[in-house]
């Protein structure tokens, strides 16, 4: 079992989102953490399909790489995501990983029928994301979805890093101290699980 997965949700290999992750995935190592990666471009993940085979048990009909890495999540301590913004959200590769996860809302909220707000979150979840421009409101829609997205997977959301101006694919490289806080941040992660 790994202390904290990592998600790479960016469509570039060597973006800005993945100089961060890979940071912070440094952070945890250095503290004594293990960490098992993936990178969703190289996986085979189909959107959801809305099919509902999942109302019957909680599992979802499509059967692909999904199933390792929610198995890995969920036997996880902690979880840190990496997305760019793609009109004020997440890319389409994090938010069709996330759309799967709605086997496990069903699961817990139809068939289990939890009700929201009233388990204790114990788990963590860290979301980093990197943007092009400066709007104020940039990262709100997508916070939000991994809010709800943690929830899904009982974890809180911890914290944040959330960067504005980087867009080129090495523009974060010109900001040493924004690597520097995804360092810090993966390193305090693991001393709080």
């Amino acid at each position: 079992m790994s202390d904290l997965v990592a998600i790479y949700g960016s469509p570039r290999r060597k973006g800005n989102t993945a100089a961060l992750l890979s940071r912070a995935v440094q952070g945890a190592r250095d503290s004594g953490a293990s960490v098992q990666e993936y990178v969703l471009r190289d996986l085979k993940i189909s959107p959801c399909l809305e099919i509902y085979k999942c109302q019957k048990d909680g599992e979802c009909a499509i059967e692909d790489d999904f199933q390792e890495v929610r198995d890995r999540i969920l036997q996880a301590r902690g979880l840190i995501l990496a997305s760019p913004i793609f009109f004020y959200s997440v890319s389409a590769h994090t938010k069709a990983f996330m759309d799967r996860f709605q086997s496990m809302w069903v699961r817990k909220y139809w068939i289990d029928e939890e009700q929201p707000g009233k388990k204790e979150l114990k788990r963590k979840g860290l979301f980093i994301s990197a943007g092009a421009t400066r709007g104020a409101r940039l990262f709100d829609g997508a916070v939000l979805s991994v809010r709800y997205f943690f929830d899904v997977l009982d974890m809180q959301l911890w914290g944040s890093l959330l960067f504005r101006g980087l867009d080129g694919a090495n523009d974060v490289q010109n900001y040493p101290e924004y690597l520097d806080e995804a360092y810090s941040l993966g390193r305090d992660m693991y001393y709080d699980l």
